[in-house]
């Protein structure tokens, strides 16, 4: 039997920490094999967390540290100040080879930076990317990256991004074969700029048993359509953020719609078990956990507001990424990536 993994958790990042963190590590601890956990923090204030958890005992150990990585601390800052942070030591955990993936739910930029750092990239990766799972209307979601590491990226950096993404789609949600699609203003070969046009020929032509199905459009996103959407952090982190604030603006307009009068309060009864199930179907809190994919070592950001459940998602996703080795799989697929390109260097006289 394959030994249980041990998961670096950044205590201290988040909204909520470090109450989340040991209250997430609780809900996802049952589910996960005998994981162990290394909490990276203020050990006088996670021990007492703990002692109120007795299913974690011998589980868990506390590495004390009383740096933490403010929210809004640029990366550059924190890593002059914070190389003793929670955050940083987490990292080096997985650096070092004592856990296989550290999670975290603080800063997104410092997170990015002190994996940078510690861990550099994957042997052919440009650039990392923050990749996740979007719900759909149909399918079990969609992967979606970049969401913000990168506001600029050439044609090969996509194909890239799709290579990546279609490995963690495999991983997280089963798919033998994702299909991939390029964000762009329309869905016709002639739409778009020359980067995205270029990617999508490089996509067409790699021998890869990547189904990629041309492009998709804003509103395809969310279709199911596709299992795997790949562009730019710019455009990415966009449509995340609007995704999310037309989510909020929905369920603030329902809100209104039904409790507006008796009439409506005694319909809104009446629909609450179809609104339920919709609801536990798009909570935010089943889809979190971002990979920073490309690191040399897994990375899992779990937003910042999240609750205790929305944290032992993320936890869980470092622990499948991990299990299932995403890294050797992205590795072995850019060598085929590589070694199609020189074959076709060759045949064309290059």
């Amino acid at each position: 039997m394959a030994s249980a993994l041990t998961l670096a958790l950044d205590a201290m990042g988040g909204d909520y920490a470090p109450g989340m963190v040991v209250e997430g590590v609780a809900v996802a601890a049952p589910r996960l094999n005998g994981a162990r956990f290394l909490l990276f923090g203020d050990k006088a204030r996670i021990e007492p967390l703990l002692a109120a958890q007795p299913a974690l005992a011998g589980r868990c150990e506390i590495i004390h540290t009383e740096v933490v990585v403010a929210g809004d601390e640029k990366p550059s800052q924190a890593l002059r100040k914070g190389r003793g942070s929670s955050m940083a030591l987490a990292i080096e955990a997985v650096k070092e080879g004592r856990a296989a993936g550290a999670v975290s739910a603080g800063n997104t930029g410092a997170l990015m930076a002190f994996g940078m750092m510690a861990l550099r990239t994957l042997p052919g990766i440009r650039r990392p990317a923050i990749c996740t799972i979007l719900p759909t209307i149909a399918g079990d979601g969609v992967t979606m990256l970049d969401l913000g590491a990168n506001v600029e990226c050439d044609a090969e950096t996509l194909v890239q991004f799709a290579v990546m993404g279609e490995a963690f789609a495999r991983t997280l949600l089963g798919i033998a074969r994702p299909t991939v699609g390029l964000l762009n203003v329309g869905s016709e070969e002639v739409k778009g700029h020359d980067t995205v046009r270029l990617a999508a020929q490089l996509l067409r032509e790699t021998t890869l048993p990547i189904q990629f199905k041309g492009f998709v459009e804003g509103d395809g996103i969310s279709s199911g359509d596709f299992d795997v959407v790949v562009t730019d952090g710019f455009t990415g982190n966009i449509a995340l953020k609007t995704a999310e604030g037309t989510a909020k603006l929905i369920g603030a307009k329902m809100k209104q719609a039904f409790s507006r009068d008796l009439w409506s309060k005694l319909t809104y009864l009446v629909a609450k078990p179809a609104l339920d199930r919709a609801r536990e179907r798009f909570d935010p809190r089943r889809f979190n956990g971002a990979m920073l994919v490309g690191l040399n070592g897994i990375v899992i950001k779990s937003h910042g507001g999240m609750d205790a459940l929305g944290f032992a998602n993320a936890v869980e996703v470092a622990h499948r990424l991990a299990a299932a080795d995403i890294d050797q799989r992205i590795t072995q697929d850019l060598k085929e990536v590589a070694a199609a390109s020189t074959g076709a260097a060759r045949d064309n006289g290059a």
